[in-house]
């Protein structure tokens, strides 16, 4: 290996692009670097991938004086034994042409089958809207499938209408998010209760132990689908559970059945720092207690009103409706200290609506029809936690810090 500076004859300077493949060993990119750096580049980008024992390295410098094919020769020389197999390439570059500056916005898709299809559709949709795909990352493969693009130039809008509707075409979820460091800052999550964290609603639970399960059930139904105001909706129900005995909400509590992948989507959040919070328009006696398993930091719910031992068929206290949801996610960022727009608000309803249009991102899940379609995004698969790819978090992430809390690290 060189370790001494090469001197080329004076002329123009170059941007150059190496780039280095092939299999790969401990100890190329050191040596690949100490060589640039005897050559006095100054490196401008990096970009590299292993796949299966395959290097991908590509770098971008400045301050080169000669032909490509000497800046080759040099680094296959400094890299001796660890160059054996590697295909090592420099080419010049146009300083003058239009660089984006790095990925503007991250496109996820997510399946539970992704076709090679599927893929071709989405990056023909991204090309369409006048961008580029700079970087391609698998998150999962279980329990959906799921990759993350990296996506710079062309316009948002346009971006963003192009792959709601090829995702619409495909039968697959996308999700379009502004790139940058906003993304591993500190964030709050807002989860909805009923249909969300929960399977099944709540009040459909204590409706069938008062006898009245059909009458509350198309009332939820109508309100859920925006058919009905949801304040006056929730006070037609809660009347008609008037009477009923007060430990019946302690029966429908350790009854309640989570999302598949709702505890795996909690734990690992709060791993990650995250902010937790409960917002629904169910009942606090009822939410508390899962609340407090889950480790939640925060909830807002309504509460029933008990005199006697049963309930009145009243509500106490503030009500969590569709503006309350809103005004307890903006309250419970301030509590957090949390911009809004590192806030994510998950739901169905829609009684949601303002909470996810007042969230940095509005997710909506395995929802109605008039909440998919004023989400930032839609996630209909069965599992709460493939949330966690929506947020550029790996399966393989997932199972470390698992495996990290068993050990101890």
């Amino acid at each position: 290996m060189r370790t001494s500076r090469t001197v080329w004859p004076v002329g123009d300077t170059s941007t150059q692009l190496v780039t280095v493949s092939g299999p790969d060993h401990p100890g190329i990119a050191g040596r690949l670097f100490a060589a640039l750096a005897s050559l006095d580049s100054v490196i401008l980008d990096v970009e590299q991938v292993h796949v299966h024992g395959r290097l991908l390295l590509c770098v971008e410098i400045d301050r080169w004086q000669g032909e490509p094919g000497d800046l080759s020769a040099v680094l296959i020389d400094a890299l001796g034994p660890l160059g054996a197999g590697l295909d090592v390439a420099a080419s010049a570059l146009d300083a003058t042409a239009d660089n984006p500056g790095g990925a503007g916005h991250l496109v996820t898709l997510l399946a539970p089958q992704l076709k090679t299809e599927d893929l071709a559709g989405v990056c023909a949709r991204i090309a369409a809207s006048g961008a580029n795909i700079d970087r391609i990352v698998r998150l999962s493969s279980y329990p959906v499938n799921s990759y993350e693009l990296a996506v710079s130039g062309g316009d948002p809008a346009l971006l963003r209408s192009n792959l709601v509707e090829e995702a619409a075409r495909r039968g697959v979820d996308v999700a379009v998010q502004q790139a940058g460091l906003h993304r591993r800052a500190k964030h709050l999550i807002v989860l909805d209760a009923d249909s969300t964290l929960l399977q099944g609603e709540v009040i459909d639970q204590l409706a069938e132990r008062a006898g009245c399960g059909e009458h509350v059930a198309s009332i939820t139904a109508s309100a859920m689908a925006g058919a009905l105001d949801f304040g006056d909706a929730l006070e037609a129900r809660v009347a008609l559970l008037g009477g009923l005995n007060a430990s019946v909400l302690d029966e429908v509590a350790a009854d309640l059945v989570l999302a598949p992948g709702a505890r795996t989507l909690v734990r690992t959040l709060k791993r990650l720092g995250y902010v937790t919070a409960i917002v629904t328009g169910g009942f606090v006696q009822v939410i508390d207690r899962l609340a407090n398993e889950l480790g939640i930091d925060h909830v807002a719910a309504n509460e029933l009103e008990i005199a006697h031992g049963r309930l009145t068929g009243r509500l106490v206290g503030p009500r969590v409706d569709r503006a309350g949801k809103a005004a307890a996610l903006v309250r419970f960022a301030e509590l957090a200290g949390v911009p809004l727009a590192q806030t994510i608000a998950v739901g169905d309803g829609a009684n949601d609506l303002d909470m996810l249009a007042t969230a940095g991102l509005g997710i909506a899940y395995n929802a109605k029809p008039v909440v998919r379609r004023a989400a930032d995004t839609a996630l209909n698969v069965p599992y709460l936690d493939a949330i966690l790819f929506m947020l550029g978090i790996s399966r393989e992430e997932i199972e470390a810090a698992d495996e990290a809390s068993k050990t101890g690290d």
